[in-house]
């Protein structure tokens, strides 16, 4: 191990902490999109300060921008001394709503106990500010390092990451030869390498019916039961047949080693607008379910979508004026960085040293902004790293570890010795 920068890094555990607090007390809420500007230019602010050219994209057109809530993001540049590599650390600043149950303010960036209290604190907040001080610490061991550092923090990773890293994909910021190793610092716990994720299919089924009055359902056609005979099939089909895929993937926790459909909302007939009134007597006509369908490697999404559309397909050959529409919200593939590429090994180096024994290699339930970078920039060599305990991301009194954030960054400025300079020692 280089000893001098890792003393580097502990010299600022002080401004780490400082750093992390600051971040969470941007209620960067997404959706709506809250406090994205201010955020970035505070970020901006601080990597200007310590010598980083940088630039402010916002992303307008991108789902949710308005000049209320504009998708601004911020990547800030440090070129070293010579022609080289460029590893890039990419941090999302939005978080999710903070939700009932809190014994802290989500926002008040509360430090306690050797943690750092706060929506955002693990998800990632907490990453980012262990990025930044692990490329400052590097920057003032090795002031001649050949290279480059990027570091971003960009919006709407929690909503899918249009208006951030692939926004920034489509214009070239996270493709050769700007780009050659990423590092995403989103909390899969600071001895553990990251190497992808499952893949996911959202979309959205619509039954269709006709609307009569509530008193003589008999003159109608009931959409929502119509979806109830769908959510049956189902449970009788569709979950066991799931139940019994299982991946070779390292995937994280164990039951995300299978198939999973979540229902993530239902909508039908009557809106709630009436309340504090009485609702109508109407048979409905329109029953809205949105499925978060999430696969694995060996799966393909072809099969993935007929197996819902052949299940639709087949009530409405047998269920009397059945009819349906399906949308397509969302697909992402499934990805998983090799164990050989530059930046796992580079990683897996500073954690040998950190904690004295080979990484776990781990695989993502659910999807971050690797995505972006692999199928729209191509690059793949690309990980997630960073501190933080996964379980605790978007519950309440969501913290950081300060010993975490302190390990993970000395486990990032060591990557960067080694992909930067090809050493992790001197």
């Amino acid at each position: 191990m280089n000893e001098r920068l890792l003393k580097a890094v502990d010299a600022r555990v002080d401004d780490l902490v400082a750093l992390t607090a600051e971040l969470i007390r941007f209620p960067t809420i997404n959706p709506p999109g809250e406090a994205y500007r201010p955020c970035a230019e505070y970020i901006g602010a601080r990597l200007k300060k310590h010598g980083f050219e940088t630039e402010f994209i916002r992303a307008e057109g991108t789902p949710g921008d308005t000049d209320r809530y504009p998708r601004v993001n911020v990547v800030a540049r440090f070129d070293g001394r010579s022609p080289g590599a460029c590893v890039h650390f990419n941090s999302h600043i939005d978080v999710v709503e903070a939700g009932d149950g809190w014994s802290v303010d989500p926002f008040a960036g509360l430090v306690k106990d050797g943690k750092v209290y706060g929506r955002g604190a693990c998800d990632m907040k907490g990453g980012l500010a262990s990025s930044i001080i692990a490329a400052e610490a590097f920057m003032e061991i090795f002031p001649d390092f050949p290279g480059a550092i990027e570091i971003s923090g960009t919006v709407d990773e929690e909503s899918g990451g249009f208006g951030g890293v692939a926004h920034l994909a489509k214009l070239g910021y996270f493709s050769k030869p700007r780009v050659d190793h990423v590092i995403i610092p989103e909390p899969l716990n600071k001895d553990r390498i990251c190497l992808g994720h499952r893949g996911v299919w959202w979309a959205e089924i619509e039954t269709k019916g006709e609307i009569a009055h509530g008193s003589m359902p008999f003159l109608g056609d009931n959409a929502v039961r119509h979806m109830g005979a769908v959510l049956q099939a189902f449970e009788d089909e569709l979950f066991p047949a799931l139940d019994r895929k299982m991946t070779r993937m390292p995937v994280v926790p164990e039951g995300a080693r299978r198939s999973t459909m979540n229902i993530n909302s239902i909508h039908g007939g009557q809106t709630e607008d009436f309340r504090p009134g009485l609702p109508s007597p109407n048979v409905p006509d329109s029953c809205r379910l949105t499925i978060d369908r999430r696969f694995l490697l060996e799966e393909d999404l072809a099969t993935v979508k007929s197996e819902v559309t052949d299940i639709l397909e087949r009530l409405k050959r047998e269920r009397k004026k059945f009819d349906y529409e399906i949308r397509d919200l969302m697909e992402v593939l499934p990805l998983m960085t090799e164990r050989d590429a530059p930046v796992v090994k580079a990683v897996a180096q500073g954690i040998m040293a950190i904690f004295d024994r080979e990484p776990d290699y781990v695989i993502s339930p659910g999807t971050y902004d690797q995505k972006h970078v692999a199928r729209i920039g191509h690059i793949y060599d690309c990980i997630a790293y960073g501190p933080g305990i996964l379980d605790l991301a978007h519950r309440p009194d969501e913290w950081v570890g300060i010993a975490d954030m302190v390990e993970s960054a000395k486990v990032m400025a060591i990557g960067l010795n080694v992909l930067l300079r090809g050493t992790a020692t001197d």
